[in-house]
């Protein structure tokens, strides 16, 4: 399986992070983008350097490398994931703004009817935002936000973020014990 993972520019690297190490674990092949400002933001939230991270993946791409191979619907791949997801991320995904390599191989993900997830990581919401997520999903993205259930009763920071990282591997069938699930 080949995915391609954009961690974002919004709070909550941590997410694509763990979803990195988890896919990883699991054999999944991933290719990767980080933003300029997710560059800086992971930096902070987690202390991970960005070339560490770079280190960690099959492939890394620039987001601003619009001749990268994700840019094109013939580039195979099974899946994307944008975690964290900007609420500008998302809106260029929604309305088909490829600015960014992020947007451009999420609108080739969803042209060729492949999974993409967004893992919006924003509150409260504005109007804006809600209509984008109603624009994305209707064009065949599955929108994820990083809302934690808690009955599976986590006790860390990590317990948290696990169980939306499994959430997001539930996705691909990807399996994983990240959580216990409801009996």
């Amino acid at each position: 399986m080949s995915i391609l993972l954009s961690i974002g520019g919004a709070s909550g690297s941590i997410y694509g992070v763990r979803l990195l190490e988890e896919m990883i674990k699991s054999g999944i092949e991933v290719s990767l983008v980080v933003s300029k400002g997710a560059k800086k933001i992971l930096e902070h939230e987690t202390g991970y350097k960005y070339e560490g991270l770079k280190n960690k993946t099959n492939i890394c791409y620039e987001n601003d490398d619009l001749f990268a191979a994700p840019a094109s619907g013939s580039f195979h791949l099974d899946g994307m994931v944008v975690a964290p997801c900007s609420m500008k991320t998302l809106s260029a995904i929604a309305n088909g703004y490829g600015d960014t390599l992020t947007s451009r191989a999420a609108s080739c993900c969803l042209k060729e009817g492949r999974k993409l997830v967004l893992v919006i990581r924003e509150t409260p919401l504005d109007l804006p935002g809600i209509k984008n997520m109603l624009a994305a999903k209707e064009s065949g993205a599955v929108i994820l936000p990083a809302m934690p259930g808690f009955y599976h009763r986590p006790k860390t920071i990590e317990d948290i973020v696990d169980f939306i990282v499994g959430k997001i591997l539930d996705q691909f069938n990807i399996k994983h014990s990240l959580f216990k699930r409801w009996e």
